[in-house]
């Protein structure tokens, strides 16, 4: 946005996509603009702007405006370039590895908030229903949904936004690593953390609450720890020993590997990811072939030519109505890359290749 046009927004009156306000500390005030702008009732499909330290008349009255429009910016970056979380998925257990994929959530805080939600929950997680016994699966994840939501959105209300570092959402293969700019805030310290807490940025965390991502009761990282070890991925471990910048690792649980390990074994699955049971009339009352198959000495191979194509298709699976802005967001991808994995997956006869998609949903064959 030019400078003229935030003149003209400021001086525009009887636009309701401005809200103007004179206070830095009225939350309520906040709140009830961000609300208001996210539920955008008269449809204008455009961003609201909360201007600090203005009168109702466009008056400036000249204070100091800093994470207070974290929420409204359009081109966040512009003002504050550190505003953004990195994502990068590495194969292997260091940064030396391979990248696999990467992405940078880089909207206003109100776009973000619900992109992370919906990439937590569809990438992140990981769940996958296991058998338990010849007639029941349970579902699995490596990274319980809310305890991970919650430990990112506890990077984006406590960071410290005047430094020009992202926050740093890594993935490897047995954990993941959140890294946020600025220490323990006022009253926290690491002796009496996470009973104690303060706030940095006290609009951000008001706005998070209105919203809905946050509770602001001090509960949050005590639930975490609860969630963590309940899904055997072991507790947190925060280290506060770069001064300027906190870490927060999440191990990988062993439940899934481990179910799985136990599922071939009491021979719920074959080796090749096929249940037992499916083959040979077995399950329905009938004997089976005389003539078994030949048991394969390997695990199955993937159908899919990359693992990208197979991210594709479950997140399509989730979501039938899922755009390709969409997939490009939650899968932390480029536009090109979701068009060729449609492309395979029309090849391959999951999509179906004449009407892809119908009303809006993708039409799946398989």
């Amino acid at each position: 946005m030019t400078t003229e046009e935030i003149r003209a927004l400021l001086n525009d009156i009887e636009s309701d996509r401005v809200e103007r306000t004179i206070s830095t500390t009225n939350t309520e005030k906040f709140g009830q603009a961000i609300c208001a702008f996210a539920n955008d009732l008269p449809d204008h499909r455009q961003s609201g702007y909360l201007f600090l330290g203005v009168e109702d008349n466009g008056m400036v009255k000249g204070i100091n405006v800093t994470d207070e429009l974290l929420f409204f910016a359009k081109n966040l970056r512009r003002f504050i370039p550190g505003a953004y979380l990195q994502y990068v998925r590495f194969a292997g257990k260091d940064r030396a590895g391979d990248i696999m994929t990467e992405h940078e959530f880089n909207a206003n805080l109100c776009v973000t908030l619900e992109e992370l939600d919906t990439f937590v929950e569809t990438t992140i997680t990981n769940r996958r229903p296991i058998p338990v016994s010849p007639t029941k699966e349970e579902p699995f994840v490596d990274y319980p949904y809310w305890a991970t939501r919650e430990l990112l959105m506890n990077a984006i209300c406590h960071r410290d936004y005047t430094s020009n570092g992202p926050i740093q959402f890594y993935q490897y293969d047995d954990r993941i690593e959140i890294m946020n700019h600025g220490g323990l805030y006022g009253r926290a310290n690491e002796q009496n953390f996470p009973e104690v807490n303060d706030y940095r940025n006290i609009v951000v965390a008001e706005a998070m609450k209105v919203l809905g991502f946050v509770n602001r009761h001090s509960s949050g990282v005590i639930r975490v720890q609860k969630e963590l070890i309940a899904n055997d991925n072991g507790k947190a471990v925060y280290d506060f020993s770069y001064q300027t910048a906190v870490m927060v690792t999440e191990m990988k649980s062993i439940r899934g590997e481990q179910a799985l390990k136990e599922a071939v074994t009491q021979g719920f699955v074959t080796e090749d990811g096929g249940k037992n049971g499916q083959k040979n009339g077995h399950g329905n009352g009938q004997k089976p072939s005389k003539k078994p198959s030949k048991k394969p000495s390997k695990m199955k191979v993937s159908v899919f030519p990359a693992p990208i194509v197979e991210e594709v298709y479950k997140a399509i699976k989730l979501n039938r109505k899922a755009k390709y802005s969409w997939l490009q967001d939650n899968l932390g991808i480029s536009e090109s890359t979701v068009l060729r994995a449609i492309k395979d997956l029309k090849e391959l006869g999951y999509i179906n290749k004449e009407h892809s998609k119908v009303k809006g949903e993708w039409q799946l064959l398989k």
